[in-house]
């Protein structure tokens, strides 16, 4: 997993976007079904199918058996114990490294020490 705002800098790690955990920002959930015409569905996989899935795989025709066969793959989800001691050693560490805060989604002003907001792949070359 990373939090890599840029493609390029992801490699074949999952993008975690926490910009979308803020107000104003819509969310699909689990299971919640998308605004296509092939009805695709926000479907939770496992570690083990994240490399073998496709969107594809996931509408509203094929989501009841997936369910039916392999149940709700979030059911353990609130008995998992979750410690926040190492994300915050992770900013703290971070933060040390001179990396700060990764740019804003670009609604909001340019913050102070904010990196800039454009791909490397198309930045200007000094």
């Amino acid at each position: 997993m990373t939090t890599a705002w840029w493609k390029e800098e992801r490699g074949k790690r999952v993008f975690i976007d926490f910009n979308q955990n803020a107000r104003d920002r819509t969310v699909a959930s689990a299971y919640s079904v998308r605004a296509r015409p092939d009805a695709a569905v926000s479907a939770p996989v496992t570690w083990d199918e994240l490399p073998d899935v496709e969107t594809e795989d996931f509408t509203m025709t094929t989501m009841p058996e997936r369910f039916a066969r392999i149940g709700d793959v979030h059911s353990g989800m609130d008995e998992a114990v979750c410690d926040l001691r190492v994300l915050l050693e992770w900013v703290e560490l971070e933060e040390k490294e001179g990396l700060g805060e990764a740019p804003y989604p670009p609604n909001f002003p340019k913050m102070p020490g904010e990196p800039a907001r454009v791909q490397p792949s198309r930045a200007r070359k000094p």
